[in-house]
């Protein structure tokens, strides 16, 4: 089976999703978002992975590379492909069909537990969270988890997205957490030393629950029977 992954060439590592995934026998056709033109079609594509970003859904000068996204998940929708959304991609998921992207009144940075609807399908953490925008859910749509700041996962016939970050490792986080990521950290009285500790505690708990979820989510969504976002009724 194949996937189409999008993400931004500088961030494009599945992480433990991605591992579960291709456990589940899925191979990536890794996109970039700063050259949608050359992206295939969803032609022989059997789900959606969209990754995390910098940008924000509402930046004027991103806006073309949106409206790509957002047309490859209409398309998705219309062929009843499954989508994974996670942060960035929960944000152009909701905004593609019916939603809201925009700026968070408390943004969130480190690891965190989440209030949770189906413990036993997402778990209530830790969870790594950074982002300063969060979601008005679509429509129609189901929210199954939360914080303060906002909607953390939430689901829409074939399409799945959290907020937080449930594929992330420790090389993922040592990444994150330089330049630009650096000075933010140590603006919120963290530190990258601090938060990559923080993170070697963690993932022996994410990991585990970021599998759940995956196992979820192709038992469930890829394998059920759902109506997608348009009316019609698809799944395996």
């Amino acid at each position: 089976m194949r996937a189409l992954l999008i993400a931004n060439a500088a961030d494009a590592d599945p992480g433990f999703i991605g591992e579960r995934f291709r456990e589940h026998g899925y191979a990536f056709d890794e996109c970039h978002r700063a050259t949608p033109g050359d992206w295939p079609s969803l032609d022989g594509h059997d789900l959606v992975l969209l990754l995390g970003s910098e940008w924000s859904v509402y930046w004027p000068d991103v806006a073309d590379k949106v409206n790509a996204e957002v047309a490859v998940l209409h398309e998705a929708a219309h062929r009843g492909i499954p989508v994974f959304g996670i942060c960035f991609g929960n944000q152009v998921m909701a905004h593609a069909f019916g939603g809201d992207a925009h700026k968070a009144e408390i943004a969130e940075i480190g690891w965190q537990d989440i209030e949770t609807d189906i413990p036993d399908v997402i778990a209530a953490g830790p969870w790594m969270e950074w982002h300063y925008d969060v979601v008005t859910v679509p429509p129609h749509a189901t929210e199954l988890a939360r914080t303060a700041s906002g909607p953390q996962a939430w689901q829409l016939g074939r399409m799945f997205s959290t907020q937080f970050h449930p594929e992330v490792h420790e090389g993922v986080i040592r990444r994150w957490a330089t330049g630009f990521g650096e000075q933010e950290l140590l603006r919120i009285g963290s530190s990258p030393d601090e938060l990559i500790a923080t993170t070697k505690a963690s993932v022996g708990h994410s990991r585990p629950n970021a599998e759940r979820l995956v196992d979820w989510f192709c038992e469930t969504i890829v394998h059920g029977q759902f109506v997608d976002v348009l009316g019609a009724r698809s799944g395996a």
